[in-house]
């Protein structure tokens, strides 16, 4: 059993948890990314594959490399967007990765456990929703510890797999860029920048079969 303290703490870091894009160069204790880490490795995973892997970046060099990769693949995926959509597009900042002193990428290896992992034979995508799993526990941990964390997503995998040497078989799923902020939003940032709005939960909940509200 939790306490209500216990509780409304939980719940507190659910909702204040945002992807920031803004970072100080203040050095992060050791300490806090082990707690971040042990949190990420203490998810869920199908079959108990734990298919994650986290490389920590610090390097100056290594994350300008990062910040490139992420800003080829952002000004590729603008042409998909016109006018006003393609501007704010192109103004999402991938400055976070130089910013902040730590990135952390990471991977998921789909062969973990073999070739018969209990639940992936099934729905294979499960190696990928696990790792999901330990970013969301890296997210609300970093919150907790005061951080803030920003995942960058748009990058072609070959080019981070060239840049960390990352074997070909291994996913390079998401660059977490990890460090202090004075910029911590009280809503998401796309939400803020009109981008999109969160949907009504009404709208999402349907019972016994899709499409149906009670």
């Amino acid at each position: 059993m939790f306490t209500k303290e216990e509780k409304d703490a939980i719940y507190k870091v659910i909702y204040k948890r945002r992807d920031i894009r803004s970072f100080l160069p203040t050095p992060i204790p050791s300490e806090l990314i082990h707690n971040i880490l042990e949190a990420a490795h203490h998810a869920p995973s199908v079959g108990f594959m734990q298919p994650w892997n986290f490389i920590i970046i610090s390097s100056q060099e290594v994350k300008e490399r990062l910040a490139w990769a992420a800003d080829k693949e952002r000004r590729a995926l603008a042409v998909h967007y016109e006018g006003e959509k393609e501007n704010e597009f192109l103004s999402l900042k991938v400055e976070g990765l130089k910013e902040a002193p730590i990135t952390i990428c990471v991977t998921c290896d789909p062969t973990r456990g073999g070739s018969h992992v209990l639940g992936r034979n099934s729905i294979p995508e499960t190696d990928i929703l696990s790792t999901a799993c330990a970013i969301q526990n890296m997210w609300l941990a970093a919150c907790a510890e005061g951080l803030a964390m920003g995942w960058v997503s748009f990058y072609k995998k070959n080019d981070i797999r060239d840049i960390l040497h990352i074997p070909p078989h291994i996913d390079p799923v998401a660059l977490m860029s990890i460090g202090y902020t004075d910029q911590y939003p009280n809503q998401p940032i796309l939400e803020t920048a009109k981008w999109e709005k969160r949907r009504s939960m009404d709208d999402l909940i349907f019972k016994e079969k899709w499409g149906q509200q009670g």
